[in-house]
């Protein structure tokens, strides 16, 4: 890699393991828990075991305390191997970090230690069947009732729903307060009136355990809020700018991954008494591959770099998100054709991780939201 960020001891340390845990777990089962539609439980506890589980909590509380820098480079490590998986994990890792920012000190007692061991996964309850892009139309109601409420309605495309057992879920309280109305409660999967909905049939990422929720008459308590009214929302909206940047990090693991093998591949292949790789057409295909590569590289790192540094990163985070996703698509199917019909092969790392690279360009903000996010700063700009 022609450029690298510069880490902490402790971050190159956690980098390094999520390599080791990569080559020894993630890479030679990718294939087996896409096939058979696995979601990995074991890998995840592995992950934990090497210190992957609480990559953002502060050490304080138990975590590893890394800057956004860092982990960035962790799961640009996991995602060489399977980007669902490692998607999991972020949700999981940012999960972990809102309960150890924003829970009472009896949520973070009750979950944090779990969450960190990855004894329990966390899931965020954001998106509803009906809501789209727009984030701030919640159906779903709390309706208030004596001390606490009654939660009823339904979310839609919950990454790790299959298997979480510690919810946040974002349900609106007043309606004719908007999105100020919102609020974020914290629960368990299994109580009484939370029924799961899938997994979902999707065209690849199966790893990741997307489905949803419906609630029935769930009663929460004023002990179940993490975030209050005019504070929920714009959390969340926080949340989803910092993982933008672990979207644009993922697919730069997943290039790294499809070109390494291309390059292995036609160095190789034989072709018309020479070497697929000897042909300057797929030369520059694969040299276009490394640019976008270099590209995706540095304008994640950038704005992660400048989320750490405390500054407002909404701009690049969408610049970077738009880009490693378009790139990936592209060039992962660049990286499929110079193998020719193998490419194709669903063993071959470039064909797993294209239906991958789709599912990124939803995660989190569709592509259009980017332009949409990245027009309002220009506008501000002016």
């Amino acid at each position: 890699m022609a450029f690298e960020v510069e880490l902490s001891k402790s971050e190159r340390e956690l980098v390094d393991a999520a390599q080791k845990f990569t080559a020894e777990h993630v890479t030679p089962n990718a294939g087996i828990w896409e096939r058979d539609r696995i979601y990995p439980r074991d890998a995840q506890m592995e992950a934990a075991a090497r210190e992957l589980g609480g990559v953002l909590v502060p050490q304080a509380d138990g975590g590893q305390g890394a800057s956004f820098s860092g982990a960035c480079r962790v799961f640009e490590e996991l995602a060489y191997g399977c980007m669902a998986f490692t998607f999991s994990m972020v949700v999981h890792n940012n999960f972990a970090l809102s309960l150890a920012r924003n829970g009472s000190d009896a949520l973070k007692q009750k979950f944090l230690p779990d969450l960190i061991a990855c004894r329990k996964i966390g899931a965020f309850l954001l998106t509803e069947p009906g809501m789209g892009s727009d984030a701030q139309a919640v159906a779903c109601m709390a309706r208030p009732d004596g001390d606490g409420w009654v939660l009823d309605g339904e979310k839609a495309w919950i990454s790790s729903a299959s298997h979480a057992g510690v919810l946040s879920i974002y349900a609106q309280t007043d309606p004719a307060k908007g999105w100020r109305g919102i609020m974020c409660f914290m629960i368990e999967a299994e109580r009484a009136g939370v029924h799961r909905v899938g997994p979902y049939a999707m065209a690849g990422g199966h790893a990741l355990g997307t489905g949803g929720f419906r609630f029935e008459g769930v009663r929460l308590t004023q002990d179940d809020v993490l975030i209050p009214q005019e504070a929920a929302f714009k959390a969340a909206m926080g949340g989803i700018d910092s993982a933008r940047f672990f979207v644009a990090a993922m697919c730069t693991g997943m290039l790294r991954a499809a070109l390494a093998r291309s390059l292995e591949y036609v160095a190789e292949r034989p072709a018309f008494g020479k070497t697929v790789g000897d042909f300057q057409g797929i030369q520059w295909m694969l040299a276009d591959v490394a640019t976008d590569l270099e590209a995706t590289r540095l304008l994640t790192y950038s704005a992660a770099s400048r989320w750490d540094a405390g500054l407002n990163a909404s701009m690049e985070a969408a610049h970077a998100k738009k880009f490693a996703t378009r790139a990936a698509l592209t060039r992962l199917a660049d990286c499929m054709q110079v193998m020719g019909a193998n490419g194709f092969m669903v063993e071959e790392v470039a064909a797993r991780h294209f239906a991958c690279a789709k599912m990124a360009q939803y995660m989190d903000g569709t592509t259009e939201i980017q332009n949409v996010v990245i027009a309002r700063g220009l506008q501000k700009s002016r």
